[in-house]
């Protein structure tokens, strides 16, 4: 596959630019009447998404939306895409198999949920005390993170887009308060990734639960804890009336990728004007996404403050023993497997230079400004 190049960043600015080799590109029928230019006939084509959210969360399950109707938009209503929540067409955590099987040819997931398959996917996503969603966005589009996530990814049949973000989320609803490492020993918590192996190791008891089946394992006991996303989504799906502490930060998740998924068969029978339009799509759906999360959790946090949620930090202590016990796995990992080294070593550079600049004009600035009212 090409190198995503700047221009196809730039969304719709990639199909304008196309023109007519890109038309004749589409494999359709053409004629050439005389004196005229040869006629292509685009082909209609109708493809299923499946999301791992479900419809109610607006945003993020929104994300799917918004690609599908750039697709079809953009495509001049040739190309059609349906999104499914998940469950109606397959569970929320059976889009990377639904994909990879053709059982539909596109997904809308977190890629992190399938670290059981490689641990290496959680890149694509989000790693504990990595990268926010700004330097996320610069590794996979122009520091080599999206070609090496699609060389992974390739073993599962699947060509990786990135296509929406939440932004830094949050560090989840507890039944009880949390103060000490002693205290969160024994919890029982929902939370998937490499974040959920880190907790383990200092004594959680994790689960991934999806994001619709949350709510009522937190109200019956079955967790302790639960994360989600950030004050908007969770404010939706109700975290306050069974939990009154709202701790932060995700450490976990400080800037998490949704991926589109397309099936690598039906993706190689696209024209290439239509991969192109792909590609622009999910390029529109990752910055809007990001944008509305920050227009609507605001409001959101508001509202949960005032309605008697206690804000918390997680403490010192939980922060360092989880950050430590975070690279200690990233690196035995590392250690273990040649691809994953290679993913760790390129994200783990760029980590470390964009700390350096982050730490510089960004951190002044946050540091004085946002507690200033």
């Amino acid at each position: 596959m090409a190198k995503l190049r700047r221009r196809d960043f730039l969304g719709k600015a990639a199909i304008v630019t196309a023109g007519a080799g890109a038309v004749a590109a589409c494999g359709g029928p053409a004629s050439a009447p005389e004196g005229g230019p040869a006629v292509v006939t685009k082909p209609r084509l109708n493809w299923r998404l499946a999301s791992s959210f479900p419809r109610g969360l607006d945003t993020i399950f929104g994300g799917a939306e918004v690609f599908a109707e750039r697709v079809e938009s953009l495509s001049e209503g040739r190309f059609r895409i349906r999104a499914y929540p998940a469950g109606e067409l397959v569970p929320g955590l059976g889009v990377l198999d639904a994909v990879q099987q053709g059982t539909v040819e596109l997904g809308h997931t977190a890629s992190y949920y399938y670290t059981g398959k490689n641990p290496a996917v959680a890149f694509d996503t989000a790693m504990p005390f990595g990268l926010n969603t700004r330097q996320q966005n610069a590794w996979l589009y122009h520091g080599g993170g999206l070609e090496l996530m699609r060389e992974v990814f390739a073993d599962f049949n699947i060509v990786n887009f990135p296509a929406g973000n939440t932004g830094g989320q949050m560090g989840g609803w507890f039944r009880r308060e949390v103060s000490t490492l002693d205290e969160l020993r024994g919890l029982k918590m929902r939370i998937p990734g490499l974040g959920a192996e880190v907790l383990s190791r200092l004594g959680v008891t994790v689960q991934t639960i999806p994001g619709g089946e949350i709510y009522p394992a937190l109200e019956r006991g079955v967790v302790d804890a639960a994360e989600w996303v950030g004050p908007y989504d969770d404010e939706k799906l109700g975290f306050q009336r069974v939990a009154k502490n709202y701790y932060y930060p995700g450490w976990w998740e400080p800037g998490p990728t949704l991926s589109v998924y397309v099936n690598r068969t039906a993706w190689d029978g696209l024209p290439a004007e239509y991969q192109s339009i792909v590609q622009s799509a999910a390029a529109e759906a990752n910055v809007d996404m990001i944008s509305r999360y920050d227009a609507v959790n605001p409001g959101a946090l508001k509202r949960l403050v005032d309605g008697g949620v206690t804000l918390r930090p997680f403490s010192d202590e939980i922060m360092t023993a989880s950050r430590d016990a975070a690279f200690e796995l990233m690196n035995e990992n590392a250690a273990a497997d040649a691809g994953y080294r290679k993913i760790f070593e390129s994200w783990d550079e760029v980590r470390r230079s964009s700390f350096r600049w982050f730490s510089t004009a960004e951190q002044a600035y946050a540091r004085f400004s946002f507690g200033g009212g």
